[in-house]
């Protein structure tokens, strides 16, 4: 038998799990803050991977996504410790805000300090508590307020054990993202400790294609990881493809503020010249071209109509027609269909 797992003084056995709440501050209405971590301690050993949501308050898909993981029957017979943590932001989460009530990004904030900002604090709580006890790491995002992402892992190429755990993930594409200063991912491979993110739909809002993804993925990764039985996450019939990696990828931005109507949306495949969408006055007097300025799949679009000039529009990861074949929503929804239906817990 295992030894057990301890996190703030509680004690979890093997093959036990336990939601334990790491105080960090009090509310202005005396209500204690917390981030609450469900420990999931496998009998067996195995590596110990974080599952977190919700670094920025109104990203609610990851949430939905680690609710569903934690509800697996897979994980009665985990190897290993799934740490899952799906409000890392727990104040931005109650006030539907993507940051702290500081006005600060958390991630932007790492890797804290106990004596800093609200922001800092929780950066230093959550990277020590909870990062530093792990081996590997998921982190789940959102787009940002008014944008709809199509389901996406990004890492740093460079980084070796990140590619393979996003390979592993099997996401419709990955894309290429530098580690950017005061984040999470590059807090955490200051200390070796390899995190993809995945991104996909949209901020405050559930979308079901882009959660089953999101499960669908961890349980690929977890599978990889040799956490949970090969059985358990691939159809026989599943065709085997390889993810689309593109190493760079741009915005096209509005040359003119008014009203935006999109031809395109994430998951379609355009070409230079391309017309994306078009610019309008609300008179009707006035119209501009939106086109494409690359060949591409489009990985992320404004859901607002109201544009104003500079306003990113459409991101399109530069890919070739043949990788990006398989990045359709219909592709990807074919997919999801392919794979095993998943047997959840009754609660």
């Amino acid at each position: 038998m295992r030894e057990p797992f301890v996190l703030e003084g509680q004690t979890i056995p093997a093959g036990q799990r336990r939601i334990v709440d790491i105080p960090l501050s009090m509310m202005s209405d005396h209500t204690p803050a917390t981030v609450s971590v469900q420990v999931i301690h496998g009998k067996r050993d195995g590596p110990t991977v974080f599952i977190s949501a919700a670094i920025h308050g109104d990203e609610v898909l990851g949430v939905e996504i680690i609710r569903r993981l934690g509800r697996l029957v897979a994980l009665r017979r985990l190897s290993g410790t799934l740490l899952l943590v799906p409000i890392v932001n727990s104040f931005g989460f109650i006030g539907q805000s993507r940051y702290l009530p500081d006005r600060r990004d958390l991630n932007r904030s790492f890797p804290g300090n106990i004596n800093g900002s609200l922001a800092s604090r929780l950066a230093h709580l959550f990277l020590n508590n909870v990062v530093r006890r792990c081996d590997y790491g998921i982190d789940l995002h959102t787009a940002a307020i008014h944008r709809n992402n199509l389901p996406q892992a990004r890492v740093d190429l460079k980084s070796k054990k990140a590619r393979i755990l996003a390979e592993a993930f099997e996401p419709p594409v990955i894309l290429n993202a530098s580690l950017r200063e005061g984040s999470l991912r590059a807090a955490a491979s200051e200390l070796g400790i390899p995190v993809m993110v995945f991104e996909a739909g949209e901020a405050l809002r559930f979308n079901e294609v882009a959660v089953r993804v999101g499960v669908a993925g961890i349980m690929k990764v977890l599978r990889h990881l040799k956490m949970v039985a090969k059985g358990t996450t691939r159809s026989a019939n599943k065709k085997i493809r390889k993810t689309p990696v593109a190493t760079k990828s741009s915005w096209i931005r509005a040359t003119e503020g008014g009203l935006l109507r999109t031809r395109h949306d994430i998951g379609d495949y355009v070409r230079e010249g391309d017309i994306l969408g078009l610019i309008s006055d609300p008179f009707g007097a006035r119209e501009t071209e939106v086109l494409a300025t690359k060949d591409g799949l489009i990985i992320s679009t404004s859901t607002i109509p109201l544009v104003n000039q500079g306003d990113a529009v459409f991101h399109i990861a530069f890919l070739s027609e043949a990788a990006a074949s398989d990045a359709s929503i219909e592709a990807i929804e074919d997919e999801i269909d392919s794979n095993p239906i998943f047997e959840y817990d009754e609660l």
